[in-house]
This record gives C-alpha cells, sequence and structure tokens, in this order.
C-alpha cells in the first residue's frame, strides 16, 4: 500500500474508478515541468480543478488492505488556489469487504501548503479494507493532491486505535448503546462519533478515561427502530488524521405481538377457559414469556398473570360482567414485551342469587290492597343484570285457594315497594318476594298479612222469614254471602 508515486500507480497497486467524472494525474514534475501558479513540484497524484463544474468527482483506490497487525497509514496531502477559494474537498473513504463505501471518515477543503495526516484503521482479521481517496471539485480552480502515502508497521503517533467493536441487539423503541474503546490519548479537541452506513450517525453520549493509553467512549441510538438496523463504527477526528474502527451490527428486535385474538373454550359464572391462540405473530421471537391482560369492557379494572401453557383459566371474576381479554408475548431483552393482541370480548354467565330479599314488611293495609316493602338489594346479590322480581301471593277465597304472581318494577329504588289489589276485605293473604335469574332463583320469608275489614253485602231478601203472634213478630234471615269481617249488629 505504500507508494511515492515516483514509478505507475500500477506498480503500487493503486487503481483509478470507473465509476467517477475524471481521474486523478499521476504528476512528476522534475521529469514533466509544469507552468501551472500554485502547483507543487515533486511526483505525486493530482486533481486540477480548473475548468471543472461544482461537484464533479474522482476516485482513487489504494489496494487491499488486511490487517493481521496494527498500522498506521501516514499520507501528505495538498489544497491550493491561486484565488484563496477551495478548489474542492478530499475526501477519504474506507470501504470494508467491498461493501458500501459509506460516509466520508476524513476531510478537509483548503490548506495551501503539504500537510500530514494518518489513518488508524482497525477492521480485524480476516476483514479487509480499501482506502478512497475522493476529489469533489467546488467549480473554482485550483489543485487537489496526495503524495507519501505509507502504511507503517506500528500504531499512529496522534490518533488512537480502536479496539473491536461488538454488536448490540435492542428491542425497539429502547437505546441501543455502543462502547468504543481506543488504545491512545484524547483531549477536548477531538471529535468523536458513531458513523453509520445508510443510518444516522449518533453523538457521544459520555467517555471515560482510564488513563493516558485508555479511554472508552459510550454512544447511544435513542428509541431506535427497524430503520436504524444496520452497520455502525467508532470515529475519532484528531489533529493528526482519524480512528476507524470496524464496523458492528444494530440489531432491532421488533416486541412480538399476537395477529389474532384469544379463543374461548368455555364460559362459568367466575372463570373463563381461554386458548392463548398465540402462534402467529408480528414481530420477532424467540418467545420467552406469555401473559394474559384482561379487563372489564366497562370501568378502569385490570390485571395481568402470567402463563405456562398454550390455554389457561382466568378465575376469580365477577358473574354476567363484559371483559376484554389480550394475550402479551415478551422476547429476551429490556423492553421486549408487546402491546397486546387483539382482544377476545365475551361475558361471563350469571350466578345463582346470593340470597333472597330481605325484611319484608307492611307498609300499608287497606280492605282491598296491601303496600308491602323491604330492604333494597344490588348486583351483588342478584350477581347477574339481567334478572326479575315477582310477588307470589295466595289466599282463600270462597272456599278455594287462589294463587298469584305479579312482577314488580321496582328494583332500583332506594326504598322499593309494592301494592297488591284487588284483594278480597278481611283476608289473610300469604305473602313472599321471588328473585329470578336465568341460573336460578331466591326467595324471600314468608309474610301473613289480614286485610282490613269492610261494608259487608245485603241479606239476601229471599233469606227473610217472618212469624206473627200477638204481641211480636219473629224475624230471620241468612248471613250475607260477603260478610267482610265479623257481623256485630242487625239493623231492622
Amino acid at each position: 500500500g505504500c507508494c511515492t508515486f515516483d514509478e505507475p500507480l500500477s506498480s503500487c497497486g493503486y487503481s483509478q474508478s470507473d465509476d467517477d467524472d475524471l481521474n486523478w494525474d499521476q504528476v512528476n514534475t522534475p521529469i514533466k515541468p509544469s507552468s501551472g501558479q500554485g502547483m507543487p513540484s515533486g511526483s505525486f497524484m493530482l486533481v486540477n480543478t480548473s475548468g471543472r463544474f461544482a461537484g464533479q468527482k474522482a476516485h482513487l483506490l489504494m489496494p487491499h488492505l488486511k490487517e493481521n497487525d496494527t498500522h498506521c497509514i501516514d499520507f501528505h496531502y495538498y489544497v491550493s488556489s491561486k484565488s484563496g477559494s477551495s478548489p474542492g474537498t478530499l475526501n477519504i473513504y474506507v470501504k470494508v469487504n467491498d461493501g458500501p463505501i459509506g460516509n466520508p471518515v476524513w476531510n478537509t477543503s483548503i490548506t495551501a501548503t503539504w500537510n500530514r495526516a494518518e489513518l488508524a484503521i482497525s477492521t480485524f482479521w480476516p476483514n479487509f479494507y480499501q482506502v478512497v481517496f475522493e476529489v469533489v471539485t467546488s467549480g473554482h480552480p485550483g489543485y487537489v493532491a496526495i503524495d507519501e502515502v505509507k502504511v507503517l508497521g506500528h500504531p499512529c503517533t496522534k490518533t488512537p486505535h480502536f479496539l473491536r467493536l461488538q454488536s448490540v441487539e435492542v428491542n425497539a423503541g429502547r437505546f441501543a448503546t455502543f462502547q468504543c474503546t481506543a488504545n491512545g490519548g484524547t483531549d477536548s479537541g477531538d471529535r468523536l462519533w458513531l458513523q453509520g452506513i445508510y443510518v444516522r450517525d449518533a453523538p457521544l453520549k459520555d467517555i471515560k478515561v482510564f488513563n493516558a493509553r485508555r479511554f472508552v467512549a459510550l454512544f447511544s441510538v435513542v428509541n431506535a427502530t427497524k430503520r436504524d438496523a444496520g452497520n455502525y463504527r467508532c470515529m475519532i477526528r484528531t489533529e493528526g488524521g482519524v480512528g476507524v474502527s470496524n464496523y458492528a451490527e444494530l440489531i432491532v428486535k421488533e416486541p412480538p405481538v399476537p395477529i389474532a385474538p384469544p379463543q374461548l373454550s368455555s364460559v362459568g359464572a367466575t372463570y373463563l377457559w381461554i386458548q392463548l391462540n398465540a402462534n402467529s405473530i408480528n414481530g420477532d421471537g424467540p418467545i420467552i414469556q406469555r401473559e394474559v391482560e384482561y379487563r372489564t369492557s366497562s370501568g378502569s379494572w385490570y390485571d395481568i398473570q402470567p402463563v405456562d401453557s398454550t390455554s389457561y383459566k382466568i378465575g376469580h371474576l365477577d358473574p354476567d360482567t363484559e371483559y376484554e381479554i389480550s394475550v402479551l408475548l415478551t422476547r429476551p431483552g429490556e423492553g421486549g414485551t408487546g402491546s397486546p393482541g387483539p382482544a377476545l370480548k365475551t361475558r361471563t354467565k350469571c350466578a345463582d342469587p346470593m340470597r333472597g330479599p330481605r325484611k319484608l314488611e307492611v307498609v300499608e293495609i287497606k280492605s282491598r290492597q296491601i303496600t308491602i316493602c323491604w330492604e333494597p338489594f344490588g348486583y351483588n346479590v342478584t350477581r347477574c343484570h339481567r334478572y326479575n322480581l315477582t310477588v307470589h301471593y295466595r289466599y282463600q277465597t270462597g272456599g278455594q285457594e287462589q294463587v298469584r304472581e305479579e312482577v314488580s318494577w321496582d328494583t332500583e329504588s332506594s326504598h322499593p315497594q309494592h301494592t297488591i289489589t284487588n284483594l278480597s276485605p278481611y283476608t289473610n293473604v300469604s305473602i313472599k318476594l321471588v328473585l329470578m335469574n336465568p341460573e336460578g332463583r331466591k326467595e324471600s320469608q314468608e309474610l301473613v298479612v289480614q286485610t282490613d275489614e269492610d261494608v259487608p253485602s245485603a241479606v239476601p231478601l229471599e233469606s227473610i222469614q217472618g212469624s206473627t203472634f200477638e204481641e211480636k213478630i219473629f224475624l230471620q234471615w241468612r248471613e250475607p254471602a260477603q260478610t267482610y269481617g265479623v257481623i256485630t249488629l242487625y239493623e231492622v
């Protein structure tokens, strides 16, 4: 890789690129003097930017190099223009394993005299690399030259050498931290950054200096996404040159999310059996943990339970309640839990009522109606949102037992009551409340109440019979058909 350009550049293994706009010229002024103002003397490689449009490029390729041992590339460069304006930019690229050329690792645009720079490149065997010298014209006339390229068998003197950079794997949305360790010193004037291929660069996060010959620089790719995945390398630009590490890969994994909702196997009043149905996922594996997240469709209550099989029984649920059930999957690493998968919406069955209504009492008694009340109750008693409350009552009339039931609609009131009408006066009525839902029924205690007395019906006229005597009339008659109480007095 060493070349003084006294001999044809092909003898040094150098070559021109076929993918640029112009070539470098090999100049030897002692053999072929030049009259160009500002051109240096000697033998070197040169790009004359006179008459060139802005943005035209010339590439000079070094031979492939392998880092069997630490080495330093040392070269001289010259960028000058008689007008004082920059004739263009001298960029240096380090292309690894014939991969993408990437971004420049070093550049300069004006010097006026010959200067020296060094490249501390650490790619590590069996990787190989190639240095590319690029000139990008500015549209101003002038000269850009390089000379005395040397591959030295020892570390660079003014630029640190990086140790092997390790690849990093993170889950999407997390910080990916690269640790760049270097042999050599650094000072406040150095620029450190993490350079990526086709991805954003990362600024320096922190630096730890252990001694004059060792420091560690930390870089973070924040909130990493799949777009940030790719190859990165450590860079340090010093006053004397540039240090370049090997490429390491940033692997960004997407936390797994089930494609389909869980499936319902069976349902009870306080449990739900589900199949996780989480074999098909969006995102990356492997799956190291499965969890079931379930919440009430209304309200803010929710819970998460770890699951170690493909089916799971969710217990201790409320009867007749709608739940939304999702599966959470986790892959290795911080932030490896994906978003909940699609939700299964399902409802538990009703449960048998806890008990019947309590404190059944009489509010008002009349001859033909009775008003009753009871202790209010709610879901904790009904254990179902679909229920009804019926008033069952029975009484004797005309020698026959009458059995009736009525639906009570006053179930939401804080003072519920119900009035039974069309009763017979002075009659014993047995009353109870029955609470029913689709799963069962519970009864209250029975209450026996007698209606008030009422005016009796008329004495049957056909039953009135009389006998006359000298001093009296004797009358007799039958009792009214409906006495509606105890008759204490007849008036004639």
